[in-house]
């Protein structure tokens, strides 16, 4: 299966956004895509940079809301399937981050809400919306992915969970860039090589798409990838352009990757209990917030 990783700017609008995306996944369809996947908040800007109350003017509901709405459309139209994110507000009224995923008919077959929310300058998300506590998998015709969100690709137990419920694609719609308590910090790097650690311990493929541009006072560096079960970048976008980058996934490549290396075959589960202990080791640094998870929307816009 070939799969397409969109990178882009916000640009401003929903409907510019969609300007974009028409173009783009009309581009990635014609270079042979089976499978398209956008960044984080794909139609809208990366509204936790600041603490402000508009934000929660950007939540939508699954189904029906003008995002989802959208990436049907698309995925019907190019034939396509598409991995698209946004801000959704449910049924009883909780918020997430969540990534959404719709088969070449524009049918809605997977819906995952992001599970680690980071918080701190530049990446206010706790004051938006909690965490999930499920692990949800989606089976296309050529393989079974698992669509986690940005900051959930930090934590390899998030990773392995998803390969042991059958994921052998894991997409992560993202937005990250510079750190805005050190703007010398690039963990460009760093990103990159602990989600290909991701896709070596678990023998499966990795896909992350990041934005570019700059919002709030970060800069997000792009970079999006796709690596295989061995590690090995298949496919990079620059670090501030928009792209459409293609790379070829196959379930044969994972078995040959699998068969050299049985790690998930020769795990010891019975051992590993320490894992669930919380970490007491050193303090947690002092620019960390301790702002609550968010549930629902505040009635009078109170973010505190």
């Amino acid at each position: 299966m070939k799969i397409a990783l969109i990178q882009l700017a916000y640009s401003g609008s929903m409907d510019s956004m969609k300007d974009q995306y028409r173009s783009l996944i009309a581009e990635a369809a014609q270079r042979g895509a089976e499978l398209v996947c956008l960044p984080e908040f794909s139609l809208i800007p990366y509204f936790p940079g600041a603490r402000q109350p508009d934000g929660f003017n950007f939540a939508e509901p699954i189904p029906g809301g003008e995002s989802e709405r959208f990436f049907s459309q698309m995925a019907k139209t190019h034939k396509v399937k598409i991995v698209g994110s946004l801000y959704e507000e449910a049924q009883d009224g909780n918020l997430f981050d969540t990534a959404t995923v719709h088969d070449e008919t524009g049918a809605l077959v997977g819906v995952t809400r992001k599970i680690q929310i980071p918080s701190g300058n530049g990446y206010h998300e706790t004051d938006y919306y909690a965490g999930s506590d499920q692990f949800p998998v989606v089976k296309l015709d050529a393989l079974t992915i698992a669509t986690p969100t940005c900051y959930d690709q930090w934590y390899p137990e998030i990773a392995r969970i998803y390969a042991l419920g059958g994921a052998e694609l894991i997409v992560y719609p993202t937005a990250i860039g510079d750190e805005p308590e050190d703007h010398v910090m690039d963990t460009q790097d760093s990103w990159e090589t602990v989600m290909r650690g991701h896709a070596i311990a678990n023998g499966i493929f990795i896909a992350a798409i990041n934005r570019v541009g700059s919002e709030n006072g970060v800069t997000f560096y792009g970079s999006s990838f796709v690596c295989g079960p061995d590690g090995r970048i298949l496919a990079r976008a620059s670090r501030d352009k928009t792209e459409v980058i293609i790379a070829e996934v196959s379930r044969d490549v994972i078995k040959e990757w699998r068969w050299h290396f049985p790690l998930l075959h020769q795990r010891r589960p019975s051992v590993y209990g320490n894992i669930l202990q919380k970490w007491s080791g050193d303090e947690a640094p002092e620019w960390m917030e301790e702002t609550p998870l968010r549930k629902i929307k505040p009635t009078q816009g109170d973010l505190k």
